[in-house]
């Protein structure tokens, strides 16, 4: 499977079960689901997305086959944890109107959130660093986009609990499979 299509299934379902979407539900019912609240979904999904491509492209250059697989192995564990153990605040009470604001808010959050992992350590992995970009933008920016036109029932509609547990599910699979593999434990 191409590094594309992989970053793009694992940062939608990566985003959907973590605080990006519950944040921008929430941003979305003091702002609207406009024009503004998705340009700065998109801009921030594809400026982390891209900064994770560019670290993993330069991290693929400094690991032998082996520590890339761990890498994603170790990514992928990390954005398991993530996905459990963080939960989202409390929702704002007065939603900031500034569009730099609102990037800034989500590009913050979106550095260390388990799609971004996924993007750097399929960088890192595929020898392809943006297509695992692309995949991990359009995947995330999906998500989100999702995520705005539910609003702020998103928490209601969404069964959060069993989606997150799902997912970190999923990923320690995945971590566990590609981890023992990187080892020779398993072929």
């Amino acid at each position: 499977m191409s590094a594309f299509l992989l970053a793009l299934i694992a940062a939608a379902f990566a985003t959907l079960a973590g605080r990006e979407a519950v944040r921008v539900g929430r941003l979305a019912g003091g702002l609207g689901a406009g024009v503004p609240l998705m340009a700065a979904i998109w801009a921030s999904s594809l400026a982390s997305a891209a900064l994770a491509g560019w670290l993993g492209g330069w991290l693929a250059a400094q690991l032998d086959p082996a520590g890339k697989a761990m890498l994603v192995a170790l990514a992928l564990a990390l954005g398991a944890i993530q996905i459990v153990v963080l939960r989202t605040g409390r929702p704002p009470r007065e939603p900031t109107r500034s569009f730099g604001a609102i990037v800034a808010v989500l590009f913050a959050a979106q550095l260390t959130d388990p799609a971004r992992l996924i993007v750097l350590a399929l960088a890192a992995s595929s020898g392809a660093p943006w297509l695992a970009v692309a995949g991990g933008a359009l995947g995330s920016g999906a998500a989100l986009t999702v995520a705005a036109f539910a609003g702020p029932e998103w928490d209601s509609r969404v069964p959060l609990g069993a989606l997150r547990w799902t997912a970190a599910a999923l990923l320690i699979m995945a971590a566990l499979t590609i981890g023992l593999g990187a080892r020779g434990l398993i072929g």
